[in-house]
């Protein structure tokens, strides 16, 4: 068995200090590299992606090499899953060399449960219905770029998938905070993740709502949020979906309705689908940022889970 570490599989793994500390200290390496030299020095990292992924393996990639750890990395076709190897197998072998394991099937999550079972320490780099370090790398954006989570007023835009869901189980944990989310008719958040988040919301005082439509947007807004509109590793089974979703592309029209809000995408983006070019191209867009602050988070997070 690998040294002992903690697991990000769920948002619902951390506590509220937990995502606090993890948020700091991905600010912290925001504003200097250097508060990373050895913290992991002696430690191995498995990264396993079975699904495209630029920002997220590069950042998890990378943030391990800087804090001193060692990586491997596995493709989709690298391992004997391919050949028949069952996963509780090939968990069983593997947690017994790698320190901890970074994840991304876009599958079910029950998969990362088996080798969370094996591994010290089991990432969820994206799953079919969360994305949380997603969240976590939003939260130390606003954070670094806005000056402050607590009291955020942040409108999604967009299809309520497992980057809406990340957003919303952990913005309803600050108070003050107000999400709300603009979702095309049948397509909208897991109505359990939106109950769960009203009830965090709840307790924090925080908001957390949700609308099917574009009309009367909140104008006190900080930042409007989307991502694109196919989201790996899914499709959709209405062949018309876009005439749906085409009312929710961000446009200068929509940023005009919210005055002095930032513009934030996780990327990649499709220009002329779910946002125009002259948004996230121009100078209210924080998109980029957000994307360099991928790396910074995903430190925080190898660190809160393999640094003890």
């Amino acid at each position: 068995m690998a040294n002992p570490g903690r697991h990000v599989l769920t948002l619902r793994d951390l506590s509220d200090d937990d995502v606090r500390t993890i948020v700091g200290r991905g600010a912290e390496f925001a504003s200097d590299l250097r508060a990373a030299e050895s913290r992991l020095a002696g430690r191995v990292v498995g990264v396993y992606f079975r699904k495209t992924s630029t920002r997220t393996r590069t950042s998890f990639s990378a943030g391990a090499m800087r804090l001193g750890a060692q990586v491997v990395s596995y493709g989709p076709d690298d391992l004997q899953t391919n050949t028949g190897e069952t996963t509780q197998d090939t968990a069983r072998v593997l947690g017994g060399m790698v320190d901890g394991l970074v994840m991304r099937t876009a599958g079910l999550r029950e998969e990362m449960d088996v080798f969370s079972r094996h591994c010290g320490a089991v990432v969820n780099a994206m799953s079919a219905d969360e994305h949380p370090t997603q969240a976590l790398a939003d939260l130390t954006t606003l954070t670094v770029e806005l000056g402050r989570v607590e009291g955020v007023r942040l409108l999604y835009v967009g299809e309520g998938n497992n980057t809406a869901a990340a957003l919303a189980l952990a913005l309803s944990r600050f108070p003050g905070t107000a999400l709300e989310l603009r979702t095309p008719p049948g397509y909208g958040l897991d109505p359990g993740i939106l109950a769960e988040a009203r009830e965090t919301a709840a307790r924090t005082g925080a908001s957390v709502a949700e609308r099917h439509d574009m009309a009367d947007l909140p104008e006190q807004v900080d930042a409007v949020y989307t991502t694109r509109w196919q989201t790996t590793g899914t499709d959709k089974p209405d062949p018309d979906w876009r005439t749906a979703f085409a009312p929710f592309r961000v446009d200068r029209a929509v940023m005009r309705r919210c005055p002095g809000a930032g513009f934030m995408h996780d990327l990649p983006a499709h220009r002329g689908e779910e946002v125009t070019a002259e948004v996230l191209d121009g100078p209210d867009s924080i998109a980029f940022a957000q994307a360099q602050h991928k790396l910074h988070s995903a430190m925080a997070v190898l660190e809160w889970c393999l640094g003890r």
